[in-house]
């Protein structure tokens, strides 16, 4: 067994990072034969919990993990971090408004991407699952100038499956029977998940399904997943955030020649502004992120795909004074 890969997982004692923790270190992320050292982040209040998630993991004697550093010290967190996962992010409060949550976050991200820049592996890689996820990352990653724009990526695996589940259901199919169904732009209320290039069973989904549904059921029904689950659980989403984090980066670690979705630094792909962290669909291949290429895109889903670019770019401005 090699040397134990170094995972950081920051909001270690929340609700996803909790449902996390467990999965990786029973080698599902990683792989069943793949050591690993477990680096916790949280904040001052929440070391008392983060200890007793700790002793859950010694409790349940895994092999694979042969150290857990819990600490509130971000740079000890992220000391030769190869894997880090972002989890823990200030949420909405009462009253708060996007741009005041945005900048909240930026406080957390700035000071995280700086500690990923001085502290981290060269080659880490860095998922960020708390929202707002793209511009979380965007923040992160320009507050890391000794690292790639490579090395970061947000999360819209989650709504990846959810879209897929969707579809499943409506087609009367097999989960395993939808393909090449992804997800572009922001993970937020204007993300476009693209039936046009998606399959069922190997037939275009859109011959399936009619535009009607697509448009007046289907899209608001991945677009608002998220606060659905919140008004029926009280909480938002965990275990499914939770799963998707860890196929994301099962796939970005040992690749993948299927089409999933993944935010990203655009570098001008599909006319997207360069430097935006973006949903596309992609494939990784000997250790690189390829946005698919050739997609045709027609006025509805070009129309889709502005819309969730600009609110991109409205968040990127609200958060610009941050980074200088």
């Amino acid at each position: 067994m090699a040397n134990p890969v170094r995972v950081t997982v920051t909001g270690a004692a929340g609700q996803i990072g909790y449902a996390l923790l467990f999965r990786i270190a029973s080698g599902e992320m990683l792989g069943k034969d793949v050591a690993i050292e477990l680096q916790l982040l949280e904040i001052p209040p929440a070391m008392d919990a983060l200890r007793g998630v700790v002793m859950e993991l010694e409790d349940c004697a895994f092999p694979l993990v042969k150290k857990v550093v819990a600490t509130d010290v971000v740079e000890e967190a992220f000391e030769g971090s190869e894997c880090a996962l972002l989890v823990g992010s200030r949420p909405r409060g009462p009253g708060m408004e996007r741009k005041d949550l945005l900048e909240a976050n930026g406080a957390i991200f700035t000071v995280q991407g700086k500690a990923l820049s001085d502290h981290a592996d060269r080659n880490v890689k860095v998922l960020v699952v708390g929202n707002p996820a793209n511009t979380n990352c965007f923040i992160a990653m320009n507050s890391a100038p000794n690292l790639s724009a490579a090395n970061f990526s947000a999360m819209t695996r989650l709504d990846q499956n959810r879209a897929v589940a969707q579809l499943a259901n409506k087609t009367s199919s097999a989960v395993e029977d939808i393909k090449d169904l992804a997800i572009w732009g922001n993970h937020s209320a204007t993300m476009f998940p693209n039936l046009y290039e998606a399959k069922v069973g190997g037939k275009s989904a859109t011959d399936i399904v009619d535009q009607s549904w697509y448009e007046d059921q289907f899209l608001p029904a991945i677009q608002q997943r998220g606060a659905a689950i919140i008004s029926a659980r009280g909480s938002s989403s965990a275990a499914s955030a939770a799963n998707a984090a860890i196929e994301h980066m099962h796939d970005w670690v040992h690749g993948t020649d299927e089409i999933t979705s993944m935010a990203i630094p655009s570098e001008g792909q599909y006319g997207i502004t360069e430097g935006l962290i973006f949903s596309y669909p992609v494939r990784i291949i000997d250790n690189e992120i390829r946005v698919e290429s050739g997609i045709s895109l027609n006025e509805f889903a070009a129309g889709r795909i502005k819309v969730t670019e600009n609110e991109l770019l409205e968040e990127r401005d609200a958060v610009a004074p941050l980074l200088n």
